[in-house]
């Protein structure tokens, strides 16, 4: 019997969208504010799901104090209250949209994850702005 459970997570981040390649006024067109040179923040919110098999020992998916950890040390810790532009070395060269965030963040706990559970990652940037990834 295949389950999901899930657990929250959240971080302040600040960040800017744009292109090195594109001129300023590029750059305000297709990201609007969001592309403010002096930054902008929001308070991320981090659903992840993970789903396998019951374990009939632990009555377990998995352990959620681990699950916990792991949000913790892989994607709290490096991104809460930084400037992901300049302090998070995947964002360094990579534009650092909600959906680009969501493949970092999947990559990062996908790595310590057993290889027989599925992993999902929804981030939402604000209440109404959301992105999930599957890995897919």
């Amino acid at each position: 019997m295949r389950i999901t459970v899930n657990r929250k997570a959240h971080f302040n981040a600040a960040h800017r969208l744009h292109r090195k390649d594109w001129d300023d006024e590029t750059n305000e067109q297709v990201f609007g504010k969001c592309s403010n040179p002096n930054y902008h923040g929001h308070n991320y919110e981090l659903v992840v799901a993970v789903t396998g098999n019951i374990d009939e020992e632990t009555g377990f998916v998995m352990n959620l104090k681990d699950l916990k950890k792991l949000i913790y040390d892989k994607i709290e810790v490096p991104f809460d209250h930084k400037n992901l532009n300049v302090e998070v070395p995947e964002f360094k060269e990579l534009n650092p949209t909600a959906e680009n965030i969501a493949v970092v963040i999947w990559e990062k706990l996908r790595k310590e994850l057993a290889s027989h559970l599925d992993l999902e990652v929804t981030l939402f940037e604000t209440p109404r702005n959301f992105v999930t990834y599957k890995g897919e």
